[in-house]
């Protein structure tokens, strides 16, 4: 079998990228490990940037986004019971969109599938041959047999775990990452969310997060340590934790009820460099992670599917390889924004284990400070909402 882009990953920079070539008249193979069902019950983020929206209108996908999510004009840092409200609007001059990825992935699978689009799911062994030549291919195992996809060009989009990172010898690419001490103990309820914006809560009890899917569904993180179990946390115990963590006038509005799902996520920061090899790209999480602290995940992997839609487009349209050649310096420079803006946002808010009365007066006064400058606000807007390309 032969396509022009293979694309390791069916997740959603996968997905989007495959449709985004698929309305050009750019053919692309999709791989994916696991079953549509298991990708579609991943719990992820929920907030878009305008960036990836104006990509999911322009793969033909933003339909039902438009008619459902909700825009979130700014948001609420608070510091026990003080609160400051970043307005995106006034200082970014944009919003973020509220949709969750799991809705995201559904769409595009539906597009895709609409199209007649190929997408093979449940592949094992999979691996990536000649990337660094002019014919690269890709094996796989289905069903006990052997395949192979010859290719143009190959679209890491398998995540932090996949194959396509690791086939980058390891004397071409360098690894940067920073673990971090704790993680987030999420879960999501069928309650109205306990604000129209996203809190995010410091406290001397740690970190927390009010945040939602739609006006029905709510979502809601704790920081928790690493050794953490989730059985050890009861609904009752996470909601009498999150009213001691947020302000008190959030606490007393605050609607429970049973989680209908519950998880515990380290965090860390990751970048590798580079993120291409030859005729091999990487795309998200294969390329980078950075903590939910920021809500750039999903996002900065829409930006390298950006900057390689491009690249693409103008090889096959126009003969061009100028995009391709710069796609991961192009990618890399907005990454290392992206990381800084998660890592300073996760270091503001959190507690951390060998902290000392110096580093939490300067916390608070990090804090006093956003409440008092429009400077720094306007700094924190324009990085929520997202960089441009």
């Amino acid at each position: 079998m032969r396509t022009q882009v293979a694309i390791i990953g069916g997740g959603p920079s996968g997905l989007l990228l495959g449709q985004l070539l698929h309305r050009k008249g750019i053919d692309a193979v999709i791989l994916e490990r696991q079953t549509k069902a298991h990708v579609l019950s991943r719990i992820r983020a929920g907030v878009l940037e305008q960036g990836l929206v104006d990509l999911m209108r322009e793969a033909g996908v933003s339909a039902r986004l438009e008619r459902e999510a909700l825009l979130h004009d700014g948001t609420i840092l608070s510091y026990d019971n003080d609160q400051v409200h970043i307005d995106f609007r006034k200082h970014a001059g944009s919003a973020v969109t509220v949709y969750g990825q799991t809705e995201v992935t559904r769409d595009l699978y539906e597009a895709r599938e609409a199209a007649g689009a190929q997408t093979i799911f449940q592949v094992e062994g999979v691996e990536i041959h000649g990337a660094d030549s002019d014919a690269p291919y890709v094996t796989y195992v289905k069903d006990g047999s052997e395949q192979r996809l010859d290719c143009d060009f190959v679209a890491g989009c398998d995540g932090f775990h996949g194959v396509s990172r690791k086939t980058i010898p390891e004397s071409v690419r360098t690894e940067y990452e920073k673990v971090y001490p704790f993680g987030w103990l999420g879960i999501l309820s069928e309650t109205p969310p306990v604000n129209h914006e996203l809190i995010y809560a410091s406290s001397s009890r740690g970190f927390a997060l009010c945040s939602m899917r739609n006006p029905h569904l709510s979502r809601y993180y704790l920081q928790c340590s690493l050794s953490d179990k989730v059985e050890s946390w009861s609904d009752e115990a996470f909601w009498d934790e999150l009213r001691r963590r947020i302000p008190q006038e959030a606490a007393e509005a605050l609607v429970t009820g049973p989680s209908i799902e519950k998880s515990i996520a380290p965090l860390r920061s990751f970048v590798t460099e580079p993120m291409r090899w030859g005729r091999l790209f990487l795309c998200g999480d294969a390329a980078h992670i950075v903590p939910p602290t920021g809500a750039k995940g999903l996002n900065s992997a829409a930006s390298d599917v950006h900057y390689l839609y491009h690249g693409l487009l103008s090889h096959y349209q126009d003969k061009d390889d100028e995009g391709i050649e710069r796609y991961s310096e192009k990618a890399l420079a907005r990454v290392w924004k992206v990381e800084r803006f998660s890592w300073w946002m996760t270091s503001l808010l959190h507690r951390f284990p060998e902290q000392t009365e110096f580093d939490l007066k300067m916390q608070q006064a990090e804090i006093a400070y956003l409440s008092e400058s429009d400077v720094a606000q306007a700094a924190l807007a324009r990085n929520y909402v997202g960089l441009p390309y």
